[in-house]
């Protein structure tokens, strides 16, 4: 299949609302943080961003494990940037809730709530709600379904009859509140298992990549594999995404050198947990030339993510911009200039190339 990119791509941001530092170099409390993601995602409203994310954690290092009430503060500030999770880990959450929040966010927000729903890479939420994490698979399998279900709902107000091992039956339910529209863009967040690639498929929802490493270019079989799933399941063709980590400063040098420190910092302490070795130099500029971290110039970003774009037919690219303890000023800069020169800047190069269109389907 052709590789192609929509004439108007999506770009959006993302966060995990990672611990950051002061002017001191002190780590700052959650409660700051939180409120400096409010206001990265106010920038980022301002600039002309389409998307801003935030991930749903349990832990120490990233300060945001409610992402719907940090989105809902973001809604009451902004006007037209569209609000979403990135991800929400609906293993250990339950589906009527996660429905509930977000339908809540998009009355709030006027209809400008999404979700990406998750395994979650990151374990931490399953013994705080007591889920067995040898039931990892299944939680997920039977609360998409459920999921699913839910948006079937919301579109034709027909109550809900559900049955599964994992989770309490519904029979004839209704839910409330629904969409003014009668949809909630959902997608499926996927680390890269062609298993996880064809669930999305089957469910009929858009798939969201997290690429984190290496050439993107390796995942060019996931979203072959993706379109033929839905293909031959009679389902449309839908929209894909990338979610990367990256940065942007006035020059490829002082962008490196910036997010650096932080990004290993980051690396490295995951890494102890799973047993990776620490992150070299070395290694840190071959995924700034050659993988998928989006960081330098904003013309030497544009031209990478035009690239993802149009090799991986994308109709969305969402940019974590925020990657360990870094300055919240330089986090504003990089907002900045994504939302400025970056974005305008992409969507030169894709129309130059004359790509074909893609879907830009919701649920």
């Amino acid at each position: 299949m052709p590789s192609s990119a929509p004439p108007a791509l999506e770009l959006g941001l993302d966060t995990f609302g990672d611990v950051t530092v002061g002017a001191d170099g002190k780590l700052l409390p959650h409660a700051q943080v939180i409120r400096n993601v409010i206001a990265e995602a106010v920038l980022a409203d301002q600039v002309g961003v389409d998307f801003f994310g935030v991930g749903e954690h349990h832990r120490e290092d990233f300060t945001i494990s409610a992402p719907e009430i940090v989105l809902a503060a973001i809604a009451g500030q902004t006007r037209r940037i569209r609000l979403g999770s990135a991800v929400t880990v609906l293993s250990s959450d339950d589906p009527v809730r996660v429905f509930e929040r977000f339908a809540t966010l998009d009355a709030a927000s006027s209809g400008r709530a999404e979700i990406i729903l998750g395994r979650g890479s990151f374990t931490e939420s399953f013994p705080l709600f007591g889920y067995p994490l040898s039931q990892y698979e299944l939680l997920f399998e039977q609360k998409l379904d459920l999921f699913d279900a839910l948006l079937e709902y919301n579109r034709t107000h027909e109550p809900v009859t559900w049955e599964g091992s994992m989770r309490s039956a519904l029979k004839d339910q209704r839910v409330f509140p629904v969409t003014e529209n009668g949809t909630l863009k959902t997608w499926v967040g996927v680390g890269g298992s062609p298993e996880s690639v064809a669930r999305a498929a089957r469910f009929g929802m858009p798939l969201m990549l997290a690429i984190i490493g290496g050439d993107p270019r390796r995942f060019t079989p996931h979203v072959a594999l993706y379109r033929r799933a839905l293909e031959q399941g009679g389902s449309p063709p839908l929209p894909v995404g990338v979610h990367s980590p990256g940065h942007i400063a006035e020059t490829d040098e002082q962008a490196r050198e910036e997010l650096w420190p932080a990004f290993k910092q980051m690396t490295d302490r995951i890494g102890r947990e799973r047993g990776w070795p620490p992150m070299g130099r070395a290694t840190f500029d071959q995924e700034a030339e050659h993988g998928s971290l989006y960081v330098g110039s904003a013309e030497t970003v544009a031209q990478k993510i035009a690239a993802t774009a149009r090799t991986l037919g994308l109709s969305r690219f969402d940019l974590k911009y925020s990657s360990g303890p870094m300055l919240h000023e330089r986090l504003l800069k990089s907002i900045d200039l994504y939302g400025r020169v970056v974005i305008p800047r992409v969507r030169e190069l894709l129309a130059s190339s004359a790509p074909a269109a893609t879907p830009s389907g919701a649920r």
